[in-house]
């Protein structure tokens, strides 16, 4: 029997490993981005066609490559990075394994120049599916340009996976920010279509984060900086009140490499412990530095995945410093009694408007006289009352005047509610009308309470729920939910029929966004347009809305589309169709909020509207709409 097991060739080898590192267009731009970083460059330009499906090309004004290096360079294993084990222990490079351009070279076609500085002429090198076409001297600027064309062209099932141009170009602009915000100190620009969407000028590390994140961030920024013996920390965070529902702007950089760790992530969620509400994720863009011997990158591919020595003392680090500089900015909540008198005088102050403190003031006011010794206890004066200490007590006696005004509410409101039961069981009690509707309550077909042969009153409960009788008990109605459902179906009949009602804003709105919110919107315009959002295109990552659906009624412009675009970019990991994507984001903001109070009329129509639906039973979320509550299961309560 002969031999079955035998080498690859080299090109079906470099094609297997390319899955693993080019999973998309956006794994080229990382990598090429790294190589040039790595390469000494302080000028570095992207230029991407058709969010990389076509073109890829990366211009730096680096080292450059001699003759023999452009040609190693797309070798497997072959890099400038590390020569021992011993290297892998002290790593601050980006790459270091050496499989990046074979892998790409291995799967698109591949044209490099490349020139050092010293000499005259620059190398030009053509490669197609790890295949050499060209090999030449050529005329070239200092540095290196490397465009990667028609990526997949050589494997068309990966390349019929990839997703829209909105979804992959979301891709690419996050490795941009991540290689961007790491280094504030290299020029980066960024082209999509011949159209700019970043131009980012050396500067430090707050100029980067506005460049990149937008204007809008810059009032939130809350420095955070801490220095040991083990790990450095520095960087941004955002304050609570500019939190938003979607996790995007959160940055992890370790030994200026991006990261993604939950760990490290829940330290920071900690620090905001209280001071979030729920479901709200704050902006951060935090750096480590630590001694590389500590930690180990070559965990994944992606070298996004990083392990800690001691994982648990740089958690405990990071969350102390966040809280720390959330305190600094009196962002968390303190108390501030300075000295032991400025608490005596707050409390004589009180002492005319809260009765059960006058023994307490009394105590302190015989131990301070008690202390003057023998003098003349007649000559004894109170000190004056500093600004600080009058602001204090006038804060005092509101809080003490907002609990007993919210006690004195809760007490006639709860008097009031018992008066109206009483009343609304004794008429009840005394005519034939409330024995009738008992007995149409328990005898009648279950049915939803527009069936006329069931009580249609209608109850809101907690301003969250609507209870409709039916005959063998009630439904439970979430009116959030409920409603979420109707205007998804609403929204996705507009689109199939293209048409919906727009209400114009008296004056039309400017919203500016970042690079990659502006791309997704750009690129939902029509739909948007279809569904009344009346938006265009302003140029320079702006926008003008002059209109919006006629659900939105004097709902604020800027605030719709920024939800609308958060919630979009919450649903795109359900790999919806763009036009349900669109729908649910749309439904989840012009639902009917909780905590919003319905007469009968809402009720009612919000209930016949729900069973109207085609899939009245779920949210577009897949959440429930209502439930059933029988009545065997209240009686079972009652034993």
């Amino acid at each position: 029997m002969s031999d079955i097991i035998h080498l690859l060739p080299d090109h079906l080898a470099n094609q297997i490993a390319a899955g693993e590192v080019v999973q998309r267009p956006a794994s080229v731009v990382k990598e090429l981005l790294e190589n040039s970083i790595d390469a000494g460059s302080q000028t570095i330009r992207l230029i991407i066609k058709d969010a990389g499906k076509t073109l890829i090309q990366v211009v730096d004004d680096g080292i450059g490559m001699s003759e023999t290096d452009a040609r190693m360079c797309f070798e497997r294993h072959a890099t400038s990075k590390i020569r021992s084990t011993a290297d892998l222990f002290t790593i601050r490079t980006k790459g270091f394994r050496g499989e990046a351009m074979a892998s790409i070279a291995a799967v698109a076609q591949v044209e490099m120049k490349s020139k050092r500085h010293s000499e005259e002429l620059g190398n030009l090198i053509v490669i197609e599916g790890s295949k050499i076409r060209t090999q030449e001297p050529c005329q070239a600027a200092a540095g290196t340009s490397i465009s990667v064309k028609n990526l997949f062209f050589n494997v068309p099932a990966r390349r019929n996976f990839l997703k829209s141009t909105s979804v992959e170009m979301k891709h690419i602009i996050d490795e941009f920010q991540h290689v961007a915000l790491a280094h504030p100190d290299i020029f980066f620009s960024l082209f999509h279509n011949n159209d700019k969407l970043y131009h980012l000028p050396k500067g430090n590390l707050r100029q980067r984060i506005i460049g990149v994140l937008g204007n809008k961030v810059n009032k939130s920024l809350i420095p955070i900086q801490e220095e040991t013996d083990i790990i450095q920390i520095k960087g941004y965070i955002g304050k609570p009140d500019a939190a938003k529902k979607t996790r995007g702007d959160q940055f992890f950089f370790v030994n200026n490499r991006f990261i993604k760790s939950g760990y490290l992530n829940h330290a920071i969620m900690t620090a905001y412990e209280e001071l979030l509400p729920n479901k709200k994720y704050p902006l951060y863009v935090i750096f480590l530095d630590i001694d590389p011997a500590k930690i180990d990158v070559n965990v994944h591919p992606t070298k996004q995945e990083i392990k800690f020595e001691d994982e648990r003392l740089v958690y405990n680090y990071l969350r102390v410093t966040a809280r720390h500089a959330l305190a600094q900015h009196s962002v968390t909540p303190s108390l501030d009694f300075d000295t032991e008198t400025s608490i005596t005088s707050q409390l004589h102050s009180l002492d005319n408007s809260n009765k059960n403190i006058t023994n307490f003031d009394q105590h302190n006011t015989f131990t301070s006289k008690a202390n003057l010794g023998s003098g003349d206890k007649s000559s004894y004066q109170k000190p004056e009352k500093t600004a600080r200490e009058k602001s204090n007590i006038d804060n005092w006696e509101q809080l003490y005047e907002q609990i007993e005004r919210h006690a004195q509410q809760q007490g006639e409101e709860q008097q009031q509610q018992e008066e109206n039961q009483d009343t609304l069981f004794s008429s009840a009690a005394n005519t034939d009308e409330y024995d009738q509707g008992l007995q149409t309550f328990s005898s009648k077909a279950s049915a939803p309470a527009s069936n006329p042969q069931v009580s249609k009153q209608l109850y809101q409960l907690h301003l969250q729920y609507i209870v409709s009788p039916i005959k063998s008990g009630f439904l439970l109605i979430d009116q959030n939910a409920a409603h979420q459902r109707i205007v998804y179906e609403r929204y996705l009949t507009k689109l199939q029929n293209k048409s919906a009602t727009t209400q114009k804003l008296l004056f039309p709105e400017t919203i500016e966004m970042g690079a990659a919110a502006a791309n997704i919107l750009l690129s939902l315009l029509p739909q948007l347009n279809q569904l009344g959002l009346d938006i265009k295109d302003f140029g320079n990552n702006s926008f003008v809305v002059h209109g919006l659906p006629a659900e939105f009624n004097n709902a604020d412009a800027n605030e719709v589309v920024q939800s609308l675009l958060e919630q979009f970019q919450q649903n795109i990991g359900l790999q919806l169709e763009i036009h349900e994507n669109i729908a649910r984001a749309l439904a989840f903001q012009a639902a009917i909020k909780r905590g919003k109070l319905l007469d009968q009329t809402e009720m009612q129509q919000l209930v016949d509207e729900l069973f109207a639906c085609n899939v009245p039973f779920r949210a577009p979320n897949g959440k429930k709409t209502f439930v059933t509550v029988e009545l065997e299961e209240l009686a079972k309560r009652f034993v």
